[in-house]
């Protein structure tokens, strides 16, 4: 049951939250108001990606199958390489969308990755995408240590305090 549980909680995650959240996250820190549009519109193809995601997990059968080198989950979708390649534009198409050099670095840097482990496995896209996002985590993690704060150009100052109009 705890399997099922962690399974299901991972797959609402994967396919459902992060979609729409990674065009958010960028979304927050951009300032061009061109680009905040080209995010937005990213957003909402990411929500669409979730939503499908989610309807296809209630619909079910969800699985999960320990496979050599991954975990490959079935969710039924009826059109699994449509599903990913949408997922791929919604979050690394935010991530060149940005007008921040290190993010747009980044999603450069990402989007082969993606591209590569989608058409190696699209069973196990999702886990093998995560173990890609912890080795970036990992990179994103030290640049922020080891960089000096004033010179992250993707994080804003922290509020003053009060309230802004």
């Amino acid at each position: 049951m705890l399997g099922t549980a962690a399974m299901w909680a991972y797959l609402v995650i994967a396919l459902v939250v992060l979609p729409a959240l990674v065009p958010v996250a960028i979304m927050a820190i951009e300032s061009t108001p061109r680009r905040r549009v080209l995010l937005a519109a990213l957003t909402v193809l990411g929500a669409s990606v979730g939503l499908v995601g989610l309807v296809a997990m209630l619909r079910g059968p969800v699985s999960v199958q320990l496979h050599a080198h991954y975990l490959a989950y079935d969710v039924g979708l009826r059109d699994g390489a449509l599903f990913v390649a949408l997922y791929v534009v919604a979050t690394c198409g935010a991530l060149l969308v940005s007008s921040h050099r290190h993010i747009v670095l980044f999603g450069l840097i990402n989007l082969p990755v993606v591209v590569v482990l989608a058409l190696l496995n699209s069973n196990g896209f999702a886990s093998l995408w995560c173990a890609w996002a912890a080795v970036t985590s990992v990179i994103i993690a030290a640049y922020l240590r080891l960089v000096p704060e004033r010179r992250h150009p993707a994080i804003l100052p922290a509020p003053t305090g009060g309230i802004e109009a």
